[in-house]
Parts: structure tokens; sequence; C-alpha cells
């Protein structure tokens, strides 16, 4: 018995051996038809007349990339499957040429391109019956191009003219000395929730700024293995610090918003160059104009790139743009300028300009909160103890915010308080 065993032993592994070898090639020509997915199959079809090897056509992919015009291969009808030299009537050059009666290869690839061929796929996610979305191309020399370009170019004018700033202008001194007492100008919380908004911002723009700068100017550097895990580690940040950012905005925004309502004072303070730029310091409350221009760009572009985020966080969930569009068309606007904004758009655009956008608003950001934190540590003498302990000293409150400060002597006198006592902060 025992040699019977060994005969069926070899007999299974020839056969797995057989199988492992064969069944792939026999795949290969026994291919499944999908009529499921709306494409017709007719025995004639399209094929290359001198196919290209994969390099001809990488190198043909890479020059239209770049905005050279690359011709495509002559083509010719394909004939019969199954015929001496016939094309695989399952390859994609072959079905995409039978998409409609009488097209050509280009035909058919400019069909589903433009949309204008019936295209049904088995998949139903969003973005699943865009076959083909040129756009995407458009959007990433935005990307590479004027967006990285204008984008650095304005930090760095930013941190340029700052830096002239100081040496012009010097640190921005209390006049009258530090009295030695002080007068709480913020909260706990208010420190948390301003906290909170600045480290996230800090954290999502360097991030943000390594994953569109890093490709190009770090890779090299850091080396491939390094640079992959750095900006996977990045990408993980990023999205995950979003959430505290969005949470300080809020935070911010209530805290914050009545007191950063404009008012007559600001156009006095406006006027007087907000004492950075004259001599002496105009009256103001507890948030002058220049605070409240931060304050109001800080909500009104960090709403904007949280929305955007959102939608990229969720793709395809989150549509905004071709709505916006149409609603900005209604206004009848952009038609005075002779301009017609979009308004039905592909979910792959959709994507990409909510990606623009939250790049360009984040610019937008960076650029105001570079000068705000000038003033608020190197700029200004005395300043960067409103956000460190909360107490800030009693000259310099009166030199910057003396309304506020007269205010709070008021009420603390209508208490009963001793003379030069201030109540706490709103």
């Amino acid at each position: 018995m025992r040699w019977l065993e060994k005969c069926w032993l070899a007999a299974v592994l020839l056969a797995m051996f057989a199988g492992l070898f064969l069944q792939p090639a026999a795949a290969q020509e026994q291919l499944p038809s999908k009529p499921e997915s709306g494409i017709a199959r007719q025995p004639g079809g399209l094929s290359r007349a001198d196919s290209p090897s994969a390099d001809d056509q990488l190198n043909r992919i890479l020059a239209r990339q770049r905005g050279e015009n690359a011709l495509e291969p002559v083509l010719r009808t394909a004939p019969e499957a199954g015929s001496a030299g016939g094309a695989d009537p399952h390859s994609a050059a072959t079905i995409a040429g039978q998409l409609g009666s009488g097209l050509s290869y280009p035909d058919a690839y400019r069909a589903i391109r433009y949309g204008t061929e019936d295209v049904r796929t088995t998949a139903h996610t969003p973005a699943a019956g865009v076959l083909i979305q040129t756009g995407g191309m458009e959007w990433l020399k935005v990307r590479r191009g004027p967006l990285r370009e204008w984008g650095g170019y304005l930090l760095i004018g930013v941190i340029g003219i700052l830096a002239l700033f100081f040496l012009i202008r010097g640190r921005i001194r209390i006049r009258a000395g530090k009295a030695g007492r002080t007068i709480l100008r913020f909260t706990f919380i208010e420190r948390f929730a301003h906290w909170l908004l600045a480290g996230s911002f800090v954290l999502l723009a360097l991030s943000g700024l390594f994953m569109l700068f890093g490709r190009s100017y770090l890779m090299d550097v850091m080396g491939k293995e390094a640079y992959s895990a750095g900006v996977t580690a990045t990408k993980w940040v990023h999205n995950n610090v979003s959430w505290a950012f969005m949470l300080g905005l809020v935070m911010v925004l209530l805290f914050w918003v009545w007191h950063n309502i404009p008012s007559r004072t600001d156009w006095q303070w406006i006027k007087a160059g907000g004492g950075i730029i004259g001599k002496g310091h105009p009256h103001s409350k507890k948030f002058n104009a220049g605070q409240k221009v931060v304050f109001w760009v800080t909500i009104l572009l960090g709403a904007s790139v949280s929305l955007t985020g959102l939608a990229l966080l969720f793709p395809f969930e989150m549509p905004m743009f071709a709505k916006t569009f149409q609603a900005i068309d209604w206004t009848g606007i952009p038609g005075l300028f002779g301009w017609h904004l979009p308004t039905q758009l592909a979910p792959q655009e959709e994507q990409q300009l909510a990606q623009l956008w939250h790049s360009i608003v984040a610019f937008g950001m960076m650029a105001v909160i570079l000068a705000h934190i000038y003033i608020g540590t190197i700029g200004m003498e005395g300043a960067f103890d409103a956000m460190g302990t909360g107490q800030v000293d009693i000259n310099w409150a009166r030199e910057h915010h003396d309304l506020w400060v007269a205010k709070r002597e008021a009420e603390a006198a209508r208490r009963g308080a001793p003379d030069g006592a201030v109540a706490p902060a709103e």
C-alpha cells in the first residue's frame, strides 16, 4: 500500500504544480464578459498599426502632461478576433473603439472625456461614472506652479517686511515704563481658547507647507524613505489637529465676538496709525482696530478653510462649489465682466477646487498671523503677557487700551473698591 500512497501523493503534487503554471494562461484565454458594464462587444475593433512599447506610451503621456503635442499613433480597423494577427477582443484599446458605432479610438476617447458617451459602471460611488477627468492636469499645474510659487513669495515677502519694519521702528516700548502693578486682561478659559486655536493653526500650517513643498525641496535632502515616513505622519497630524482648530475657532468666536464689533473709535485709531507709525496712542477699547481685523480675518478665513477641510476629509460628500458658483452667477455680477462660472462640476472637480481654495485661504491666514505673532512677541513690549499670564502692566494697558481700563476702574469704583483698583477682566 505504501507505493500506492506515494503514487497518489506524487499525482496530487503534479496536479498542483500544473495548476500554478497553466491556470494563468488559461484565464487569459477565457476572460469572462461583463455585459453589466454597458459596453457592447463586437467581433471587430480597432488596434494600433504599430503598437508602441510601454516606454513609448509613458513618454507620450508625460509629454501631454508637460503641454507638448504628442501625436497619437495611426489607428486601423482590427481584423476579426481569432484571425491571424488579430487584436485581443478584450483589450482596452479594442473595447474603447467599440463604445459607439463607427467611432475610432480617438473619437471614443473624446466621447468619454467630454461626457457625450453614455458609460455605465458597476461601481456606485459618486466619482465612478467619470472615467476621464482632464481637469486634474490643470489642477496639478496650478498646485505645482502658481500656488506654490505665489504662496511662497507671499510668506517670504511678509517676513521680509516685518524684519525691515523692526529694523526701522524697533520694539514699541511702554512710554511711562512699567508700573509694577498689573490688571487681569484675559481669563484662563480665554487664554486656553486662544492657545488651542493658535497652537493647532501652527501645526496645520507647518504640516500643510511640508506636504505642499516637501516633495520638491525636502525629499532629496531627507531621503525617500525618511520623507515617506515624514509625509505620512504629517498627513495624520494635519487631519486630526484640524478638529482642535475648529473647536478653538468656535470658542474664540463666542468669547470675543461682541468686543470686536466695529465702532467709530476704530476709525480714529486707524487715522492715528494705531500708535505704531505715528506718535502717541489713540483711544481704544478692549480690542483696537488692528486686533479686530485679525479677529475677523481669523474667523472668516478660518471658517472657509474649515469647510473645505471637511470636504477633503470626507471626499465627494460635501460638494459646495457648484452651488456657490450658481449663487454668484444669480447676482449677475460675473456677467458684467463677461464671465461665466461653471455650475455643473464633476465630483473630482469639486475636490480639486476645495484643495486649491483650502491652500489659498491658508496662505492668506498665515500672512496675517505672522504679523500678529510679530506684534505679540518681539514687536511690542508687554504684549505677550496678555496671553502668557493673563496679567498686563497697568501702564501698558492705559497706553494701548485706555477706554477699557477706564471702564474697569469705573466698575470697581461702583462696587466701593479702593482707589486705583480695577474690576476683573470680562
